[in-house]
């Protein structure tokens, strides 16, 4: 048996019950939501940190003026951007081009200094994909709305 007319009539149901609830949700001002989790470092690394004040450091400019995160009086810790300097094999160098005197040590004061004043410019890695995927939301929301409202209703018959 195919029950093709009965799936139709199914298909119209869910598509009204949608059609229903989103009136509902938008005339209540309510809706479902969804939590997205991720590490706090995870939103400076997105979002950026303003600087506390660029002119700290010479031709110091803010490199995340829109973000909602600041520097203001704690700087970033100075242990880890030794760790990362060091990963890199990052070293300074004097005004010749010369590698400077100097441990990671130093190379983390300076980094800190300069990370303090003119912050972390932001990423997006996280907000722009989030962005993209949200304007196919409702499309494809909708359609697994319905789909969920047809095995509900299957479900309930048997």
């Amino acid at each position: 048996m195919d029950f093709k007319q009965t799936k139709e009539e199914l298909d119209k149901f869910a598509k009204y019950v949608i059609q229903q609830a989103r009136t509902n949700l938008t005339k209540q001002k309510n809706g479902l939501h969804l939590d997205i989790f991720m590490d706090e470092y995870g939103d400076f690394v997105d979002q950026g940190v303003k600087g506390a004040n660029p002119s700290l450091v010479k031709n110091g400019k803010q490199k995340a003026p829109n973000s909602p995160f600041k520097y203001t009086n704690k700087k970033p810790p100075q242990k880890f951007i030794e760790q990362w300097a060091k990963a890199r094999n990052f070293r300074l160098r004097d005004k010749k081009g010369r590698f400077a005197k100097g441990n990671y040590r130093s190379i983390g004061f300076v980094l800190q200094k300069f990370i303090f004043a003119q912050g972390i410019k932001p990423s997006f890695f996280f907000t722009k994909p989030f962005k993209k995927a949200f304007t196919r939301l409702p499309s494809e929301l909708g359609e697994a709305f319905a789909k969920d409202l047809i095995n509900i209703t299957i479900d309930t018959r048997q």
